[in-house]
């Protein structure tokens, strides 16, 4: 067997490949720390099982094919060890660490002795180490990977169901308002899909922002907010009305203002997407100049702010769309609910005609969903 069957190229992968596999066992560790500290009992348990699995069913193959090949030792460190002593070893799943080093050896051998016989025995053993890495790879580490993307998903799945509520929540509001209309005017499916979008997309962008900049700047999001909060508070009114119309404003627009609010909408998406811009941009300058525990290059950084701009932005044309298309405009008086509908029975009438047929009840209303209604219809 020639020399050039084991090349440079091959001595390299094989040099980093035991260091590789040293890493990974301690980043196991971590991760089962973690999921440890984190009470994940659970996912703590599926990952010991792969762990131990993984590692038993890699020993298993590895004594089988020393047995298969009659326990013949072909590198100075597997002859180092007796028979007795390399079952041990597979027995506490350090028997890999032997195929490793062997491996190792014959090919410094090759490429520095020059050893044309160590050269067959590296690519010979090699083949075996990577088979062995495949059982490993395929046992543990694509299952590991599975756990990893699922607790990942769990939680992208539950910041993007709590957004959805929060679209959810304003939705059912809106076609609470709805119940104040006479005809219940264009109250289709579409235009409450379409109203629970532009919130989605408006809300999820907005909370974005200020997770980033949560994520750099842990200790001013609180500052942030008691600034914002004041701002909004004033712009409101009535005490706890204000100071809960101000959260509200916070994250999303709400209508509480009485007569049209074309241009109070757009002021305040105008200073809602320069405050993202601000907050956005604070994360991506963090990024590039002082990065936290992770950090994100500064280009995927830029691209990031960009697409959370983007996405305020659709909110944006969503809902001019929606209120071009949807959203009917109707005066006080149209809306049902009035006080003065409720039916008053005269002292002068017939008590015996009183019994005979009930006068008409007035239909049942909430009087602040009606201000409500008011505001966000006229």
């Amino acid at each position: 067997m020639g020399i050039s069957k084991y090349s440079w190229l091959d001595f390299g992968l094989t040099s980093v490949g035991l260091p590789l596999f040293l890493v990974d066992v301690v980043l196991d560790v971590l991760a089962a720390e973690q999921f440890y500290r984190e009470g994940a009992y659970g996912c703590l348990g599926l990952l010991l099982l792969f762990l131990v699995g993984s590692s038993v069913l890699v020993q298993v193959y590895s004594w089988l094919w020393y047995g298969y090949d009659n326990f013949e030792m072909r590198t100075e460190v597997e002859k180092s060890v007796s028979q007795c002593s390399l079952k041990l070893f597979h027995f506490v799943q350090l028997g890999i660490y032997f195929r490793h080093l062997g491996v190792l050896e014959t090919a410094v051998k090759t490429v520095f002795l020059k050893n044309a016989e160590a050269g067959g025995q590296a690519v010979c053993l090699s083949h075996d180490l990577s088979m062995l890495r495949i059982v490993e790879t395929f046992s543990e580490s694509t299952p590991q990977l599975v756990l990893m993307l699922t607790i990942f998903l769990q939680k992208a799945l539950k910041a993007v169901g709590s957004a959805m509520a929060v679209a959810y929540c304003v939705t059912t509001y809106h076609r609470s308002l709805r119940s104040f209309l006479t005809d219940k005017n264009k109250q289709t499916l579409v235009s409450s899909i379409v109203f629970f979008l532009w919130n989605l997309v408006l809300i999820s962008s907005r909370l974005v922002a200020l997770a980033l900049f949560a994520s750099v700047l842990p200790c001013f999001i609180f500052t942030h907010f008691l600034c914002s909060w004041m701002i909004f508070f004033f712009l409101a009114w009535r005490w706890l009305y204000r100071a809960t119309v101000a959260l509200v404003w916070y994250f999303n627009w709400f209508n509480v203002v009485e007569g049209k609010t074309r241009y109070t909408t757009t002021a305040y998406h105008l200073f809602i997407l320069a405050d993202m811009a601000v907050l956005s941009g604070v994360w991506c300058w963090k990024m590039s100049t002082d990065p936290p525990e992770f950090e994100v290059p500064l280009p995927y950084a830029a691209v990031t702010v960009g697409c959370v701009l983007l996405v305020y932005i659709l909110g944006l044309v969503l809902k001019v769309l929606y209120y071009k298309w949807f959203h009917p405009n109707v005066g006080k008086e149209e809306l049902k609910g009035d006080g003065a509908e409720a039916v008053m029975v005269s002292d002068e009438v017939d008590s015996m005609s009183r019994s005979i047929e009930a006068p008409p009840q007035p239909e049942p209303y909430n009087r602040r969903m009606r201000k409500l209604a008011e505001n966000f219809y006229s």
